[in-house]
């Protein structure tokens, strides 16, 4: 987890297959939804970064917080690993 641009944070794990990345992208939809709060989401193959943001408050809230911790759950039960911030 960073902080990327001004006001959001940025989550990026990399799956051990495409299709995991996708399941991973699929969960994470899951997530925001019962959230009601809904990230960014960048896929290149195995690679997915989430972008979060409350844009309603110009910046990062709790409800990031919680949904980048939520995030690295999901990406743990599909053995994808965190990436460090580039």
């Amino acid at each position: 987890v960073s902080t990327g641009t001004v006001g959001s944070l940025t989550v990026t794990l990399r799956a051990p297959t495409f299709r995991d990345a996708v399941r991973l992208i699929e969960a994470v939809g899951q997530i925001a939804e019962n959230l009601n709060h809904h990230p960014d989401i960048d896929l290149r193959w195995r690679t997915v970064t989430f972008t979060l943001s409350t844009h309603s408050e110009g910046g990062v809230t709790h409800l990031d917080i919680e949904l980048a911790h939520r995030i690295l759950e999901a990406g743990r039960r599909l053995d994808a690993e965190p990436l460090p911030a580039p």
